[in-house]
């Protein structure tokens, strides 16, 4: 009997929220990358390029519904069970509702931690290559365009340097125009070194200990007080010049607008640099989006399971209710969840209250009303 229940459920959750990935996938796609996909066809970007960058930034779209999904998926198949009388059979069974919406838990809690897991490994890889590909096309479509970037150099979290660049190509790992500015122990300016390029060797890379990045072109080190003027030979890296120890994700991350491209571990690894840093290189609010973002890795995939639950037990109505219901509920539930989420971003960043405490507080909302919606319609 009880086996016969979860077979029962599941098989009427996994139409519908397959459904849900490709019907909110395919919105998501529109609402943010078709005017991007329709401006490089008009511009004549060649339609292999157009499809890698398609397929790379696919997985962050998809990871993104699979919450949504399985919360009208579960409203669907619960709108179904109870129009044909079948969850009141169950309870004329015997069974508590609880158990009837085990399976729908069950079955989210697995949606989760594998959105967990893909935006843990193929979501930043594909963020990071896209990333790539776009920076490609902008540079084919304008052979003019420049990128700067910059990026301080610290060691044990001591400020060492400045990193600045009048144009970076993540696709090419290149820095053109690169200056690295040395500090002295009172923070004060020692050395500038000068390159034509600076060119990272993925090989030769190793984060906190060497640098990768090597000199191409020749460079030239200037001591801050002027005193003297050296010639730099490409490939040598001067002593006295602090290693430039930073990633292509970490010179990426400068200009990021959303977290797709870092993992927890990246951004964990950017929090604690800036936290134990004497002289601090973000502004106080600037750290606290960090934080935010850090703890929203665990908390948007997490919402699937909340998601999942509570349109399992709303999704128990009467039979003169139709499908149509279970739709717009579905939306104004995505809604009012985005909307406390961006409330509570704002008051974070602001320091009302802490990033973790923002980041899953619509969790506890959430989670406390499908218990209270579970056991009131137990009862």
């Amino acid at each position: 009997m009880i086996r016969r229940i979860d077979r029962l459920i599941i098989k009427e959750i996994i139409g519908p929220w397959m459904f849900g990935v490709a019907l909110f996938g395919a919105l998501l796609f529109a609402a943010t990358y078709l005017g991007r996909v329709a401006e490089y066809v008009s511009k004549g970007v060649p339609a292999d390029l157009i499809g890698q960058v398609t397929i790379l930034i696919l997985p962050a779209i998809l990871v993104q519904t699979f919450a949504m999904s399985i919360l009208l998926a579960a409203l669907l198949a619960f709108g179904r069970l109870s129009s044909d009388s079948e969850i009141v059979a169950l309870r004329a069974a015997g069974v508590s509702l609880f158990r009837i919406i085990a399976p729908v838990s069950v079955f989210a809690l697995c949606i989760a931690s594998v959105a967990f897991l893909a935006n843990e490994t193929i979501v930043p890889a594909a963020a990071k290559k896209s990333l790539s590909l776009t920076d490609q096309i902008a540079r084919n479509l304008d052979k003019t365009s420049e990128q700067s970037t910059s990026y301080p150099l610290s060691e044990k979290g001591v400020l060492k340097g400045m990193l600045v660049a009048k144009d970076f190509s993540p696709s090419q790992g290149v820095l053109r125009g690169a200056t690295v500015i040395s500090y002295g122990a009172d923070g004060k300016p020692t050395a500038y070194l000068y390159a034509t390029e600076l060119k990272l060797d993925p090989s030769q890379f190793k984060k906190d200990q060497s640098s990768g990045w090597r000199i191409n072109g020749g460079a030239q080190l200037l001591k801050a007080d002027g005193s003297q003027l050296l010639d730099i030979e490409e490939g040598a890296w001067p002593p006295d010049v602090p290693s430039v120890n930073v990633s292509i994700a970490d010179l990426l991350s400068k200009g990021l607008k959303s977290f797709e491209a870092m993992s927890m571990r990246e951004l964990k690894q950017l929090i604690d640099r800036e936290r134990a840093a004497t002289i601090k290189t973000m502004r106080a609010k600037e750290l606290r989006n960090y934080e935010y973002g850090y703890w929203n890795k665990i908390a948007l995939p997490l919402a699937a399971f909340i998601f999942g639950t509570l349109g399992a037990a709303l999704g128990i109505r009467n039979h003169r209710t139709g499908t149509a219901a279970g739709f717009a509920l579905a939306v104004a539930i995505i809604f009012a969840y985005f909307t406390i989420a961006n409330f509570m971003n704002v008051w974070a960043l602001n320091g009302s209250f802490p990033p973790f405490v923002a980041s899953f507080t619509p969790i506890a909302i959430g989670l406390v009303c499908s218990v209270i919606i579970i056991w009131r319609r137990n009862a």
